[in-house]
């Protein structure tokens, strides 16, 4: 009989101290940034987790409406060595879930 495969609880966050909103959106949810909004703390690190199952995926961050994959390397990965660049002219965070 064939098994499920295991799933990981990761936790993912971007610092943006001034959001009034940041939504999580990746190949883990077909790209629906409204299914998971992530929550602030007191020192204005926006998180979450996520239950994945091993695997490798790309995700942004929706900052007040803004897709990003991190505050300040929006265009070029050499500022972001996690990011590759996707179709829009922006960069896409790299995941790998094992």
């Amino acid at each position: 009989m064939p098994t499920a495969p295991l799933s990981n609880t990761i936790y993912l966050s971007v610092a943006a101290p001034n959001a009034r909103e940041v939504l999580l959106a990746g190949t883990f949810n077909a790209w629906e940034p409204h299914s998971l909004r992530m929550e602030k703390d007191a020192q204005g690190l926006s998180g979450r987790t996520v239950d994945l199952a091993p695997g490798k995926y790309e995700y942004n961050f929706i900052v007040d409406g803004q897709w990003c994959c991190e505050a300040g390397c929006e265009k070029s990965h050499t500022r972001c060595p996690q990011c590759v660049p996707n179709s829009f002219e922006m960069m896409n965070r790299l995941l790998d879930v094992h």
